[in-house]
């Protein structure tokens, strides 16, 4: 509906060659495919997929059929980031246990292959949104799309991390304290500008966060672009991008998803509603949205979903500086990614100025 949603189009949907700094022996990887990978026979053909900021994925062509591979980025990385062993972890147990994730292959830690540690999944064909109001859908399509969304939410905070293997996934205690320390870390770590109220957030969400000690699974990074669309139904038939799961808060699942209808708006990359009226669309208004995740879970956003609310934007914007702080040191898997840096002051002013309304001064 607008140019950049085009653009984001372009920019991240599809495979395009392989960067240069992403490039790898790919008679070893054939090599070691042939050994270890049930079933399979080349020719092999490696193309590198356009979106996503963390980890390089690479769609696999072979004679056998069609496979991804996501690996560990090069180079200097922040602690405990872009851990695709435990993505695996996770993709294969909810695999197992019937949640629409791509059934699993093979883990491989040997980092002589393709120079970090790599996994290997089935490749499903589907669609990506990055436009979320869904110019190619009707608006029957869109409402059951988002509802299709919300549900697969539902369905995975429905799941016990001890029943399917994952009880040792994240730590016990208050998952958003856990959360905030390690963002504000991350932050520090890869700060490239002062920001004031950064740096005020980080004094007041400790402060402030609720005695909650709720441990679940969750996936981190809930949002529509990391959710992949039957080719054409409006329905989800799987989600991707678990490098950031554990056991934690479903609100904050919830907070992240919902980002869409209360952050501020971007132009030139991954757009949010600013304030539309989603409904004339057929996409749910976010009272609604929330309205059937509470029918679902019996989870209720509740009296602290403004506190979430500040929180997922001061974490998004740490993401977007962690992004920014790899280009600099020269390992972001998006060229697109140093455009992120006009996204982290309106964030942190957004955050921020939630946190006035719940009494930050």
């Amino acid at each position: 509906m607008s140019g950049a949603s085009v653009e984001s189009d372009e920019q991240f949907s599809g495979t395009k060659s392989i960067e240069a700094q992403h490039r790898f022996d790919e008679q070893k990887l054939f090599e070691y495919l042939s050994e270890h990978l049930p079933g399979f026979k080349g020719p092999l053909r490696v193309s590198q997929f356009k979106g996503g900021q963390s980890c390089p994925t690479y769609q696999l062509d072979a004679g056998s059929g069609r496979y991804v591979l996501r690996r560990k980025p090069p180079g200097k990385l922040l602690s405990s980031a872009h851990a695709v062993d435990r993505e695996y972890k996770v993709i294969s147990a909810l695999s197992e246990a019937g949640f629409p994730v791509p059934r699993t292959y093979l883990l491989c830690e040997d980092e002589s292959v393709v120079g970090t540690i790599f996994y290997v999944m089935d490749f499903i064909d589907g669609r990506v949104f990055w436009d979320p109001t869904m110019p190619e859908l009707n608006k029957a399509e869109r409402d059951a799309a988002y509802d299709s969304m919300n549900a697969t939410m539902a369905a995975l905070h429905s799941f016990d991390g001890q029943t399917i293997g994952l009880g040792d996934f994240g730590r016990p205690g208050n998952y958003f304290a856990r959360q905030i320390g390690r963002w504000s870390k991350q932050y520090v770590a890869s700060a490239t500008q002062t920001i004031d109220h950064m740096d005020r957030l980080m004094e007041w969400l400790p402060a402030n966060n609720p005695a909650d000690e709720t441990n679940q699974l969750v996936h981190g990074d809930y949002s529509l672009h990391n959710l992949l669309f039957h080719p054409r139904e409006p329905k989800v038939v799987a989600v991707l991008d678990w490098e950031i799961s554990t056991l934690g808060h479903p609100l904050g699942d919830l907070s992240y998803n919902t980002l869409l209808w209360y952050a501020p708006r971007f132009e030139g990359g991954m757009a949010t509603f600013g304030g539309m009226d989603t409904e004339s669309l057929g996409i749910p208004s976010l009272t609604r949205y929330l309205a059937a995740y509470r029918e679902r879970t019996g989870i209720d956003a509740g009296e602290h979903f403004g506190f979430y609310k500040a929180y997922t934007m001061f974490r998004l914007a740490c993401i977007y500086q962690g992004i920014l702080g790899r280009v600099r040191d020269g390992t972001a898997a998006n060229p697109h990614a140093s455009e992120l840096a006009e996204r982290i002051r309106p964030l942190a002013s957004a955050a921020y100025a939630q946190a006035q309304i719940l009494g930050a001064h």
